[in-house]
């Protein structure tokens, strides 16, 4: 496979089976991971640059982005290839890892917020309002862009090519809400009875509920920030919510038994997806996208000094779903 940009690796990833309940039920999971920065972020960016209003004499963009880091990444990357100038707002939820990432790709990150590590979305969000209010750049909002969730449209076409219209659940962690719903639109479209769940983080009020502290990186909403419109929910048919505790010791569980590094997010996404198989019917075929890698976290949730400091506890998911993985 010869390409002549590194964009034209966008998408086309595997897809993992793991058979459940003695084959009963299968679970697929999505690796976006095959991305070229690692996360299925690479899709909605490229399509929201895409969706820029540039005028005939801008010749080198510049673009602003309130992010947690995988988008951040994503259009670092681009805006390498495309030779525009990127600024990410992130604060120090954010993993070290995906900080100095975007640094790498030449673009400038300004970290706002506190140090202890808390969410500081709308003061991200603020801090890019104003610069492209102020600087004329182009604030791609992905919250409330469009463009996000078309981005997963050729998801959507590349799970039909392998599956045709045979998946029964679409279960995915939910977070601008672009993957999530721009993929289950899309399937939808062809599979009227698919069932779409979208999976937060406990603490998270994308699905109601009390707000509080949670460490899943780059999924839900906290409590004070605003929910985008991009979160479609009418082609959500529930919503669930995971414990670090859960979502972090699936991703212990996967790298141990699978030899799959998963990020947290995903963690949560596919317990939840192991939890409905429980009771899934015979011949489900549950899809879940596995957002990004486990390797840009392995100093926080692969980390046990940084689970113990955080009071999170891995437990054994082996164990508990011991009908699941053995039947």
């Amino acid at each position: 496979m010869i390409v002549n940009s590194i964009l034209e690796t966008i998408g086309r990833t595997p897809l993992l089976r793991l058979p459940l309940r003695g084959g009963e039920v299968d679970l697929y999971l999505k690796l976006e991971m095959f991305n070229p920065t690692g996360s299925m972020k690479d899709r909605m960016a490229l399509s929201m640059v895409n969706s820029l209003p540039l005028t005939p004499n801008e010749i080198a963009a510049v673009i602003v982005e309130s992010s947690s880091g995988n988008t951040a990444s994503a259009l670092a990357m681009i805006s390498a290839v495309r030779r525009f100038e990127f600024t990410a707002l992130m604060d120090s939820h954010a993993s070290l890892d995906k900080i100095l990432t975007v640094r790498a790709f030449g673009s400038d990150v300004r970290v706002v917020g506190n140090s202890d590590g808390s969410l500081a979305t709308d003061e991200r969000d603020e801090e890019a309002k104003r610069i492209a209010s102020e600087d004329g750049a182009h604030w791609t909002e992905q919250h409330n862009n469009p463009a996000n969730a078309d981005g997963y449209i050729e998801l959507a076409a590349e799970l039909l090519e392998d599956l045709g219209p045979t998946i029964t659940h679409f279960v995915s962690a939910i977070g601008t809400g672009g993957s999530l719903c721009g993929t289950a639109r899309q399937l939808r479209s062809h599979i009227p009875r698919l069932q779409v769940i979208g999976v937060e983080p406990a603490g998270s009020v994308i699905f109601g509920g009390p707000g509080g502290c949670y460490h899943q990186s780059g999924t839900g909403t906290p409590e004070g920030a605003n929910v985008g419109v991009v979160i479609d929910y009418d082609v959500i048919d529930g919503g669930r919510k995971v414990s670090d505790d859960k979502a972090f010791s699936m991703c212990h569980y996967l790298a141990r038994h699978h030899g799959l590094l998963v990020g947290g997010s995903s963690g949560g996404a596919i317990y939840e997806a192991v939890s409905m198989a429980q009771d899934a019917p015979v011949g489900s075929r549950i899809v879940t996208l596995a957002c990004d890698s486990g390797a840009k976290y392995l100093d926080t949730i692969f980390s046990h000094d940084w689970l113990s400091a955080h009071d999170i506890n891995i437990i054994d998911v082996e164990a508990k779903f011991a009908d699941l993985f053995h039947g």
